[in-house]
């Protein structure tokens, strides 16, 4: 920007002082001096300074030789611009690709509107890898970029955008687009893609609900009626929601996780008795076996399987490292 201001101002100041001269000179009136100074400068020359005296003629030749030199300068220094923008660009996307497929069991956020930013957000604030993927490039570099998120500029709904955002390696991918149909495109791309994601989806209409689940949905969520829900269960719970508030707040020592449990994980064929969790600090309160089996509560004889999904309760640095030992390949 300084560069931008040093050329605007060498060129303003060579107009002035070409006007300036041709005034003096030639006792045109200030318009046409400075119209013969453009004409003069940028060497369009439509027409002799009149009268053209030894004098206009000698202003006329150093005025020429200073004003190539300047728009030359000025040339460089824009093109020099534009090139060092357009390299730091391109450097900046290649890192950026380079860092996103080095990820495994990240997350993908479709769509960075309202709910999709609130999502965004909260993985931030929780350390988890993601992607943000989204058309709108302005709005990405205003906003995931000075935030440091991984994002990729192009169409959710078309097969190489997930490719390039790591679907393929990805623990879980968000669709919160803003029309049904497009989520549902989202959903289906990404379940071909990747069989075994987990996949959330938004669902404007209740109609839309079922088309996305057949599309391959794991979970969809419907934003009133969950609001609706989570109102009802104030009025009915106020206590208890007060409790999942301050487990889930950003900052808070309390974490409720659902950990999913991988063939890596050092807790697979141990029963829940026989594992550290309770003294690292961690209760399992429910077990959802890969069938759909729901254990709750677990009982302590419960075998951990690979694959189960353990609800887990505890601190947040214990329930962290957990997650990360279930997805540590030994």
């Amino acid at each position: 920007m300084r560069q931008i201001g040093w050329v605007v101002a060498l060129l303003l100041a060579m107009t002035i002082a070409g006007t300036v001269g041709y005034r003096i000179l030639t006792g045109a009136s200030w318009l046409d001096s400075a119209y013969q100074a453009v004409v003069t400068l940028t060497t369009v020359g439509s027409r002799e300074p009149f009268p053209l005296t030894d004098g206009v003629k000698k202003f006329t030749i150093f005025y020429l030789i200073f004003g190539l030199g300047v728009f030359t300068y000025s040339g460089y220094q824009l093109g020099q611009l534009i090139f060092n923008l357009e390299m730091r660009s391109l450097l900046e996307r290649r890192r950026m690709e380079k860092n996103i497929s080095k990820l495994e069991n990240h997350f993908i956020v479709c769509g960075q509107g309202r709910m999709g930013g609130t999502i965004c957000e909260y993985l931030h604030s929780r350390g988890e890898p993601f992607v943000v993927v989204d058309f709108n490039e302005e709005m990405l570099e205003e906003q995931s970029k000075e935030k440091g998120w991984l994002y990729v500029v192009g169409d959710a709904t078309n097969d190489d955008v997930l490719i390039r955002a790591g679907i393929k390696n990805a623990r879980a991918l968000t669709s919160v687009l803003p029309t049904d149909a497009d989520n549902v495109y989202v959903v289906l791309s990404a379940r071909m893609l990747s069989p075994d994601v987990k996949i959330i989806a938004r669902a404007s209409e209740e109609k839309a609900v079922e088309k996305l689940e057949r599309a391959g949905a794991t979970r969809t969520v419907s934003p009133f009626n969950t609001g609706a829900v989570k109102m009802a269960r104030f009025m009915l719970n106020p206590s208890i929601e007060d409790f999942l508030e301050i487990a889930d707040s950003k900052g808070n020592e309390l974490e409720l996780a659902d950990v999913l449990i991988t063939e890596h994980s050092p807790y697979v064929g141990m029963r829940l008795m026989d594992t550290d969790l309770t003294d690292k600090g961690v209760m399992i309160i429910g077990i959802r076996r890969e069938s759909g089996e729901r254990l709750m509560p677990p009982a302590g004889t419960a075998v951990i399987h690979a694959g189960d999904s353990l609800f887990a309760f505890g601190g947040s640095e214990s329930v962290n490292a957990m997650i990360g030992e279930s997805f540590t390949d030994d």
